[in-house]
């Protein structure tokens, strides 16, 4: 049985300076199963179709909020309403989990300086940990996991990638190498052109998630859109690590 693991960010991975504003990073993954990422993809490609006609069209969270590029049309309200309401029910319907991990940059750069560990791989080891929890929920044998993430660069991918071959390796302090190899586990890196709609979704779900990690208790529907897809085990919530 095959699963994807889609994996998109939101905020600046750099430490060297702090937006007061928007002062975390967060990776976001999207678990999904192959025959449901396909409904899912066909949803998508729906209101791609629908709204610009055009498949190629690529959901991207800042433009559609500031309604830039394609999503100029989004100044027409009644059109910006109907779009939302088919992204929403689309979000709300499709079955997937998300696992979700942030590093609130001021705490972590007063315990760990701006020059230590690159926040990006310590929220994908984060990421990848969860991910094995909640397989081990599934109970079930041969599963293929195919972590899918955008690409940075050559350089940043490269060491990404070998990034992961440690964690495959060594393990990390919750799950061990014996544990993760106990799943087909690999890695992917794919450009924003290919019109992965995984990676769109991520996106899309992504910076809602940082907001409510900034100020919980702000007005945040689009969180409470998403909230009961995020990782749960035994009433605890453990789809969102918000690190230190």
């Amino acid at each position: 049985m095959k699963y994807y693991l889609y994996i998109d960010e939101s905020g600046d991975h750099g430490l060297t300076t702090v937006n007061a504003d928007f002062p975390v990073f967060l990776l976001c993954g999207v678990v999904i199963a192959e025959e449901e990422y396909e409904n899912l993809r066909q949803s998508f490609n729906a209101i791609k179709q629908a709204f610009w006609e055009n498949k190629r069209v690529i959901f991207h969270s800042r433009d559609i909020r500031k309604c830039e590029k394609e999503f100029s049309v989004l100044f027409d309200l009644e059109k910006k309403k109907s779009f939302y309401e088919k992204v929403n029910t689309t979000i709300r319907t499709h079955q997937y989990t998300i696992i979700a991990s942030a590093i609130k940059k001021d705490s972590y750069i007063q315990r760990f300086g701006r020059l230590s560990d690159d926040v990006y791989e310590i929220s994908l080891s984060f990421i990848i940990e969860r991910a094995i929890f909640f397989l081990d929920d599934l109970h079930k044998r041969d599963i293929e996991l195919e972590i899918v993430i955008e690409k940075r660069g050559r350089k940043e991918d490269k060491k990404l990638e070998e990034h992961f071959q440690r964690l495959i390796s060594r393990g990390t302090g919750y799950v061990n190498a014996e544990r993760l190899r106990g799943y087909s586990l690999a890695i992917t890196f794919s450009s924003k052109v290919e019109n992965i709609n995984g990676l769109q979704l991520a996106d899309l779900v992504a910076y809602p998630i940082a907001r409510y990690v900034i100020d919980s208790a702000c007005a945040n529907p689009a969180f409470d859109l998403i909230a009961n897809k995020i990782y749960t085990k035994n009433g605890k919530r453990y789809g969102i690590k918000i690190f230190p």
